[in-house]
């Protein structure tokens, strides 16, 4: 019989079948075919040994054919039409199928099967039985949508740090001193201030989703604007660097919404600190590959290349993504459970709080920390290859390599923080304390690294310092920028919105003031400057902030 031949086979790629009439085909990777008809009794007691990774073609031909399978393998449309074929998760059930062919895990199907509902003919089973399904089907969901923020991220400051490179030709081509460049550099945060409180508002009522997604396409075509925009005028140049601040400004709101609903508390900091890393695995990318396309095609082409990157983003994430748990059709009931299990209230957000918002100290404290950090993260972002060039005297294509190490620095240490404090906090230690502990790392680090930028005697050594001092500032990403999330998970955009606006002032006045400090004083002058405001952040950051929950 072919039920011992499929039994014994070593390579089988697997059957079953269902109701009364089922003839099969058993077909392994390497094997020969078997044949026989099986009942939906023997079919669940060869289901067990059925590798996940077999896939099994089915023909239905009668109507009133009932199968329970996985939401996945639902039809968008009322017959006849199955389509986007996934990993098997929610049982629903379909009927009345008219004949044709799907590609259906094996393993849905044999525990789908309904014993009592009519008949059908399989047709085809074949399958790979040697190896184990592909990773991307094995990662749970919630890390998927991690990984689309994530890129989304690295989109963003490969998009942002592009002109800290092109300024240089173009400052040349144009004409622009250095006033004009912080200008340029400042122009970028004002459309990225508009949108910071406004994203937050927008992503707790509408969803992350949406938002997300809509930052990365306006920010991804004023990228590409950006060159014709320089050719006609600074005001025009001006007015589309606005622009694209005002797409990337929705993107951490957003992202932070969406992370406060997938991701339990005691994964949160691993996550944020992985999407985070994608800002400076972004900068590491736009840093190494401008000086490349600048000096083999000019500068024009780091715009048109970085910003086109924004529309396969999308296409995924309009496939992949979803705002919340509740709405993801292929999310595994274990999987749910174990998101939805947390104390977050999924319920959306329709009347914004502002008032016990405002009252609240840790909410200061964050807002007033994030000014301080981001003051001197933002003159490293954008004014570190003129300080490369400038003092340095490293030429173009060096002083981006070189900026690369700081930023690569950046995204190994705040996963590694990351992993630091979920460990911490799964070892009993106060979420309070774990966030004091990480953001005074990434306060003091950088203002130790910094003072000693004016004591080094060589480029290597101001290099080093440069890394060293964004490394420990990556430690943030486990500190206020975990915090969010902690103190109000329901508002976790518009905090985040109201942090980020704090930060982004400082990234306007911040950017812009260096270039006039260069012009009157020296760059030691700018680090000082960034490391008092260092030692302030600390100094709120540890009397006031808590990690536990004040808004409901």
């Amino acid at each position: 019989m072919a039920i011992g031949g499929l039994i014994s086979h070593r390579n089988f790629g697997s059957f079953v079948g269902s109701g009364k009439g089922c003839e099969s085909q058993v077909r392994g990777a390497n094997s020969t075919a078997f044949y026989g008809k099986f009942s939906t009794k023997t079919a669940r007691q060869v289901a067990p040994i059925v590798p996940s990774s077999a896939r099994l073609r089915i023909n239905c031909h009668l109507n009133g054919v009932t199968l329970r399978l996985p939401a996945t393998h639902l039809p968008k449309k009322p017959r006849g039409q199955w389509q986007n074929f996934g990993s098997p998760k929610v049982n629903r059930t379909c009927a009345y199928y008219k004949s044709e062919e799907f590609d259906i895990p094996v393993e849905a199907a044999v525990e789908s099967l309904n014993p009592e509902d009519g008949s059908g003919e399989v047709a085809l089973v074949e399958g790979n039985v040697d190896g184990a399904a592909p990773w991307w089907q094995q990662l749970p969901k919630r890390w998927v949508v991690v990984l689309l923020c994530f890129t989304a991220f690295l989109l963003c400051n490969m998009d942002r740090v592009n002109m800290s490179i092109a300024i240089l030709p173009m400052s040349k081509e144009f004409g622009w001193n250095s006033a004009t460049v912080g200008l340029i550099q400042s122009s970028f945060f004002w459309g990225y201030l508009m949108t910071q409180i406004v994203g937050g508002i927008w992503a707790d009522k509408v969803g992350g989703k949406l938002v997300l997604g809509f930052g990365v396409v306006w920010w991804s075509i004023a990228t590409i604007l950006t060159p014709v925009a320089a050719k006609i005028g600074l005001p025009f140049l001006l007015m589309m660097r606005a622009f694209m601040g005002i797409g990337e400004g929705v993107a951490m709101p957003a992202m932070n919404n969406i992370l406060s609903k997938w991701i339990p508390v005691s994964e949160r900091s691993r996550a944020l600190a992985l999407v985070y890393s994608g800002m400076y695995m972004g900068s590491v990318t736009g840093l190494a590959l401008s000086p490349v396309l600048i000096n083999r095609f000019g500068w024009p082409s780091v715009f048109y290349s970085f910003g086109s990157l924004g529309t396969i983003w999308f296409a995924l994430w309009l496939k992949k993504a979803y705002s919340s748990p509740e709405h993801d059709p292929e999310l595994s009931p274990q999987e749910k459970k174990l998101i939805m299990s947390g104390s977050v209230s999924k319920e959306p957000v329709t009347v914004i709080p502002w008032k016990l918002i405002l009252s609240k100290p840790p909410v200061w404290a964050l807002i007033i920390s994030h000014f301080c950090h981001n003051w001197g993260t933002f003159i490293l972002l954008t004014w570190m290859p003129t300080y490369y060039n400038q003092v340095l005297k490293f030429n173009l294509t060096e002083s981006g390599l070189l900026c690369v190490l700081p930023w690569l620095t950046m995204a190994v240490f705040a996963n590694l923080g990351g992993w630091i404090a979920d460990t911490l906090v799964s070892k009993g230690l106060s979420i309070t304390t774990v966030r004091k502990i990480m953001q005074s790392i990434g306060f003091l680090g950088p203002a130790f690294f910094l003072t000693q930028l004016s004591n080094v005697k060589t480029p290597a050594m101001a290099v080093l310092c440069m890394a060293c001092s964004q490394g420990s500032d990556a430690f943030s990403q486990s500190g206020l920028y975990s915090n969010h999330q902690d103190i109000g998970p329901r508002y976790a955009g518009v905090l985040l919105g109201l942090s980020n606006t704090a930060g982004v002032l400082a990234g306007v006045f911040g950017t812009a003031a260096t270039g006039y400090i260069l012009q009157r004083g020296s760059w030691d002058d700018v680090f000082k400057v960034a490391v008092v405001l260092y030692i302030i952040g600390t100094l709120v950051w540890n009397l006031f902030s808590t990690g536990e929950r004040i808004l409901d």
